[in-house]
């Protein structure tokens, strides 16, 4: 309480400078590359000819640590210490109530693509412009996929296999043609306690911890299945076919041994560990990783034999999580037609090109990512797969989106850790599920 009336009392003196300057304020995120990309762009805007003294930005930066918390109560308290705010996918719903729809322009669709614009959406208005984009790659060891598609007894070995764990005869397949059964049968193929003859301990690297981030990981499996979290009328659908299979292969390579039984205390930081550590043959991982495991000095054991592919195909295709920060505008801001400006000029080609060249991880289209494709190869990856892949629950811009995260955590990993079934799992998920989404 002390901290957020400290907080109140600097937000109200901002206010009255920035009322003085009349100038627009931004609450971006503090640290690392966002900040760094978001000071390069006020910068650039500022220095443009047209921008009126009191449409120039000021940023506004405080701690990470239980941001979004303090956040929502400063614009519920109704605070115009800021015109901007920062905003994520999963948290918009929470914000929506204190915050204007924005229009961006037909510019900002050729920039990023419909797809990347649905993270910052809420109830069908766009709440915000898109600056950086997280989802998911399938990392693969190349060398070791390369030996066994040339290996005639391995691949008698990995049917046989697949035949046992999963029901069918499977032969092996280059990664970017792989489907979810393929990926476990590569997997379990890759594992030791299941395959002596093994190059390497295990086949993956599941994030099993009771953490609201893995599940994002892990549901893009449902999504390929067809899975969601309400169909069309509101109906809650995550007890279905599609959730059990995801579900089950998950099950089925943690308990075969295809990834490291302490997998249920693992997240990002320790999935990272183990791949690069050169004991794992895949792993699915964020596409922040990608810098790290394929950079000789950081990852010396498998940098040089990472191969990267979107997450494998289901029965209703091939999906991809993403999420993303923007920036949208507060309701109580005090120059709301400057602060419309700036973000429209957010949504621009020029700014987006910026932004990316300052360190920042926009998603954009093939035609514009290829105009700095040379300094940020990730980048283009990373629009490629959202805008053909990429997907956003159901639900899951709403109010209580992060809390259905953190439900579907504690109860999915309650089932792969062995302390509840399947059924009790689901069936748990889905009645909280209807509770939350009603409010």
């Amino acid at each position: 309480m002390k901290f957020l009336k400290i907080m109140s009392s600097a937000l109200a003196l901002l206010a009255m400078t920035a009322g003085a300057n009349a100038t627009v304020t931004v609450l971006g995120w503090p640290g690392g590359s966002e900040e760094t990309a978001l000071r390069a762009v006020a910068e650039a805007y500022n220095a443009r000819e047209g921008v009126s003294a009191e449409d120039k930005v000021e940023l506004l930066f405080f701690s990470r640590d239980g941001f979004y918390d303090k956040l929502q109560a400063d614009m519920a308290a109704g605070s115009d210490a800021f015109d901007i705010n920062l905003l994520a996918t999963y948290t918009i719903g929470r914000y929506a109530p204190y915050m204007e729809p924005v229009e961006l322009g037909p510019e900002a669709v050729k920039v990023f693509g419909e797809s990347v614009l649905k993270t910052m959406q809420f109830d069908g208005k766009q709440y915000g412009v898109p600056t950086d984009l997280s989802l998911h790659f399938m990392y693969y060891r190349k060398d070791l996929i390369d030996a066994l598609m040339a290996d005639e007894a391995a691949k008698a070995t990995y049917g046989e296999i697949s035949q046992k764990y999963l029901g069918k005869t499977l032969a092996p397949k280059a990664p970017e043609e792989w489907t979810w059964e393929d990926w476990a049968a590569t997997a379990l193929y890759f594992t030791k306690a299941v395959n002596p003859d093994s190059p390497v301990r295990y086949g993956t690297v599941l994030q099993l911890k009771n953490l609201l981030f893995n599940i994002m990981v892990w549901q893009s499996v449902a999504r390929a299945y067809g899975g969601d979290w309400m169909d069309a009328s509101g109906n809650v659908t995550v007890d279905s076919p599609a959730y059990r299979s995801a579900l089950e292969l998950y099950n089925t390579l943690y308990q075969a041994g295809a990834s490291p039984k302490d997998s249920l205390s693992y997240e990002y930081a320790e999935t990272n560990a183990a791949f690069a550590s050169g004991q794992a043959a895949t792993a699915l991982q964020w596409n922040a990783a990608a810098s790290e495991l394929t950079d000789p000095g950081k990852s010396p054991v498998i940098a040089e034999s990472v191969g990267i592919v979107p997450p494998p195909s289901g029965p209703a295709g091939r999906a991809d999580h993403i999420h993303g920060l923007g920036l949208g505008i507060n309701k109580n801001a005090k120059n709301k037609p400057g602060a419309v400006k700036f973000l429209q000029w957010l949504g621009s080609e020029d700014a987006a090109l910026l932004y990316a060249r300052k360190g920042g991880s926009p998603a954009l289209a093939p035609d514009v990512v290829a105009k700095v494709s040379a300094d940020r190869p990730d980048l283009v990856k990373l629009g490629e797969y959202a805008g053909a892949y990429g997907y956003v629950m159901n639900g899951g811009t709403s109010a209580n989106a992060f809390a259905i995260y953190e439900l579907q955590a504690k109860e999915f990993t309650g089932y792969w850790s062995g302390q509840q079934t399947l059924d009790q799992a689901l069936s748990n998920t889905k009645a909280a599920m209807e509770k939350l989404l009603k409010q």
